[in-house]
């Protein structure tokens, strides 16, 4: 039987990316986004958001709650979707040129190959 879950985990590691990116503490982006900082600690340790901060989360950082939810057991993305994902958002970056974006992702995919579990 298939059941539908949010990864809060990987939203959280989404999050801190975004705020890393934005250079901001964790108490800035809990002023910027009316969310408190306990629920941002509550967070790191794996709880799950309420839906008013949910919300305000997803648009302060322009995630898509969509790419956090899984149905099916809680199981790892295959490594080509995860991969996947990661390039293409490299190379959607205006930030970045496109051997710069190119360069990321082969440091990305040894990382990951090392790394990750079979």
């Amino acid at each position: 039987m298939e059941t539908t879950h949010f990864d809060a985990e990987a939203f959280f590691a989404a999050l801190d990316a975004q705020r890393q990116v934005k250079k901001l503490t964790w108490k800035q982006v809990a002023v910027e986004t009316g969310v408190s900082a306990s629920t941002l600690t509550r967070m790191a340790q794996g709880r799950k958001p309420d839906v008013d901060g949910l919300a305000a989360l997803l648009r302060w950082s322009g995630l898509k709650a969509e790419d956090f939810v899984i149905t099916g057991p809680k199981q790892p993305q295959g490594k080509a979707e995860t991969l996947a994902m990661i390039c293409s958002q490299l190379r959607a970056d205006p930030h970045l040129k496109r051997e710069d974006a190119e360069a990321l992702e082969a440091i990305i995919r040894v990382a990951y190959e090392k790394l990750r579990t079979t």
